[in-house]
């Protein structure tokens, strides 16, 4: 009995790492939704609540994480080998740092969500996204800018210190290029995962 328990635990534990493997073409956004088809429901959900749309938010989690569950910065090394604290607390799908998470959390009352759920990334990126429209302005559409406001935080933009940080502006601009690829990608597959139930009946469904 013990020995059946323990092939059960196993299965189940390999079942949920199959789960949250990233995806193997990161560069196409249908072939990532065909691989982790609720990922487009939650975006599709973030998109509605909060107004980014569905590529933005995507581009900003492979940007961040890869789409790795539990990323998180790499640890600084004392005289190369001895490894020290992180740089920041940023982890999970949107590398959501431990402030604004627990903004987010106050703000949307969801006090159990998780960064390694995509749900919850994907939902803190269309809210971050939103208090960036309300607060400095920017078009919810606006990739380049959404970003650097996500990286530097709403006081930092204001700032502008990244007017003067290169490798940032080509990081927003790496960003934004693949949200307007994956807009164009998921302009002809997006029916599909719209309507991919079996109650959800073409033209209806949307």
């Amino acid at each position: 009995m013990p020995s059946r328990l323990l092939l059960l635990l196993s299965i189940a534990f390999l079942a949920s790492a199959c789960a949250t493997r990233p995806p193997q073409d990161q560069d196409n956004i249908c072939r990532i939704f065909a691989e982790q088809p609720r990922w487009y429901d939650y975006a599709r959900a973030s998109e509605q609540r909060w107004g980014t749309p569905i590529a933005i938010q995507m581009s900003f989690v492979q940007q961040e994480s890869s789409f790795q569950a539990r990323a998180r910065p790499e640890r600084r090394r004392h005289l190369g080998i001895i490894p020290g604290r992180r740089p920041s607390s940023a982890r999970g799908y949107a590398q959501a740092q431990d402030p604004a998470w627990s903004d987010y959390q106050q703000a949307t009352g969801n006090r159990r969500a998780r960064r390694s759920n995509m749900a919850d990334a994907l939902d803190f990126i269309g809210w971050y996204n939103d208090v960036s429209h309300r607060r400095l302005g920017l078009a919810k559409n606006d990739a380049y800018n959404l970003y650097l406001a996500y990286h530097e935080g709403h006081t930092g933009y204001q700032r502008g210190a990244w007017r003067n940080n290169r490798q940032l502006q080509s990081i927003a601009s790496r960003v934004d290029a693949r949200a307007l690829s994956y807009q164009r990608q998921l302009n002809g597959c997006e029916q599909k995962f719209r309507c991919r139930r079996w109650y959800q009946v073409r033209p209806f469904c949307r």
